[in-house]
């Protein structure tokens, strides 16, 4: 006779634990793979991203660019025009000062009647006028004659035998020699000694008779 199982009896039954942890875990399965699913277009909406900041980069760089160009090529001209009107206005300075002296130059000339006294006086009148304007521009003559021969501000144009001179001294003078601030404007053009060859001779034939003092 079998034994009769209570209703209360605890049975061997399998319970649904496993069930509902299979259950459970498809949830999480699904989220995974939708995760693997939408992350290559985050990749590609961030890399868009990416192009399109380096894009607008690019676009400022370029802008950059063009515009230092723009301002290279205005400043280029500007300074040609700066050049071009420095060449040409380089003597106003000097036009002004010369221009009265020139009027009276030209006063002086058609003048009727004219004297030999009163016309020196105009050149002397002129000629003070003249050198006040060389002095205020700081022109200054260079000393030339009875001075040693200075290659830097005499230009020699012959040289001429002479008793009563040394070497290379300016004996003559044919025109004037200028310093501008001190530096050569125009080197005054001069004669230069030099001893006569009779001269050279005897002090050779000097040298000859006069013997070696013995060591």
């Amino acid at each position: 006779m079998q034994d009769e199982i209570s209703p209360d009896a605890p049975t061997n039954k399998p319970t649904d634990q496993p069930v509902n942890k299979i259950s459970s875990e498809k949830p999480m399965e699904e989220s995974q793979s939708v995760t693997e699913e939408t992350r290559p277009d985050d990749i590609i909406q961030d890399l868009k991203g990416q192009l399109q900041k380096k894009e607008a980069e690019a676009s400022d760089a370029r802008d950059q660019v063009l515009r230092v160009r723009a301002e290279t090529e205005n400043f280029k001209k500007r300074l040609q025009k700066e050049k071009s009107d420095l060449a040409m206005f380089a003597n106003e300075k000097l036009i002004k000062h010369l221009l009265p002296i020139y009027e009276n130059l030209d006063r002086a000339l058609a003048t009727p009647d004219v004297s030999l006294q009163t016309l020196k006086e105009g050149v002397q009148m002129i000629f003070k006028q003249f050198t006040a304007f060389l002095e205020k521009e700081q022109v200054e003559t260079i000393v030339a004659l009875g001075e040693k021969f200075d290659p830097s501000r005499h230009e020699a144009l012959k040289q001429i035998e002479s008793e009563t001179h040394e070497d290379n001294i300016v004996v003559e003078e044919y025109s004037k020699g200028y310093l501008l601030h001190g530096r050569v404007l125009l080197p005054a053009r001069v004669v230069i000694s030099k001893k006569p060859a009779v001269e050279i001779e005897e002090s050779c034939e000097s040298d000859e008779e006069d013997p070696l003092e013995p060591v």
